[in-house]
């Protein structure tokens, strides 16, 4: 990975219909920050953690930590959720990383 720089975080997957140019506009300054969603009450993430993104099973990049909203619901199902706001542009790896995708979120930890 891209400055031996480690780093704790979550994965999240970008969904495939939402197509490679959604990845990209984490990474190229078309965006000055974003939302993703995570089930419950983060446990072990804090600002300034990253969020690493995969796209058809392949780990491109991470995007640092800049808020974390607790306490929100899912419009869908009514469920308790958090959202987790970061910085854009992040910082993509020299080269993509093999990695399966997942639904949901998962604890990651750069090695």
């Amino acid at each position: 990975m891209q400055n031996n720089i480690k780093g704790f975080g979550i994965s999240k997957t970008i969904p495939a219909n939402e197509g490679k140019t959604a990845l990209d506009n984490l990474y190229n300054g078309k965006l000055k920050e974003y939302e993703f969603h995570m089930a419950g009450k983060p446990s072990k993430l804090k600002v300034g953690d990253y969020v690493y993104t995969i796209f058809q099973d392949m780990l491109y990049g991470k995007l640092q930590i800049a808020q974390i909203v607790e306490g929100q619901n899912n419009p869908e199902s009514g469920k308790s959720r958090s959202l987790i706001i970061v910085k854009c542009p992040g910082e993509l790896f020299n080269q993509p990383i093999p990695k399966k995708g997942h639904r949901g979120t998962r604890y990651f930890e750069e090695a």
